[in-house]
């Protein structure tokens, strides 16, 4: 990074050489978790906070298991959250039920910009012009706002359909030169 800081990801994998690279946010895009006992959670993770240990109820946004799947075969899946690991780790070992997740990037992995934090996609290790960024906080793509397909915040609705009527867009912006050229345009 010109500063002899390392990239947060290492490089490509074989098999992974030629797709491009899928951010995916966490909570609220994929999942939606609580402290609060939840009737119908997917699953509950214990967590370890000032020596005391939390249930945390996770539910599953609709479609995210098939989502997960698709896009898994055809790019190369990072989960980037603001979350601290010892939350998004144990949650990630749940939801990635199909080994689709090829990094998992955490808090640390953030910049702290003006009280709130940022996934810089230039810290990645991969061309701009093929990383793709889905997240529900725009704050968090402040950086590179063309790289990114805004997604609402997601909490419990059992109806929604976002996840799945994004894949035929996905599959189309996998083939596409530079996705910020298709992205920016998105945009206006």
């Amino acid at each position: 990074m010109g500063n002899g800081q390392p990239y947060l990801l290492p490089l490509l994998e074989p098999c992974d050489i030629g797709k491009k690279c899928l951010v995916l946010d966490l909570d609220e895009t994929l999942v939606h978790s609580s402290f609060k006992a939840v009737p119908n959670a997917d699953f509950v993770i214990p967590i370890e906070i000032d020596n005391q240990l939390h249930n945390v109820y996770v539910l599953k946004r609709p479609g995210v298991d098939t989502f997960m799947q698709q896009m898994g075969q055809q790019f190369e899946i990072v989960v980037f959250t603001a979350s601290l690991s010892k939350y998004a780790d144990p949650v990630l070992d749940m939801l990635d039920k199909y080994k689709v997740v090829k990094h998992r990037l955490f808090r640390e992995a953030c910049l702290h910009h003006k009280g709130n934090y940022v996934k810089d996609l230039n810290l990645l290790g991969r061309d701009i012009k093929d990383i793709i960024i889905l997240d529900n906080s725009p704050v968090s793509y402040i950086f590179h706002p063309s790289n990114a397909i805004p997604i609402s915040s997601w909490f419990n609705d059992p109806n929604d359909t976002e996840l799945l009527d994004l894949i035929p867009f996905l599959e189309d912006l996998k083939t596409v030169v530079d996705v910020t050229t298709v992205l920016s345009q998105e945009a206006l």
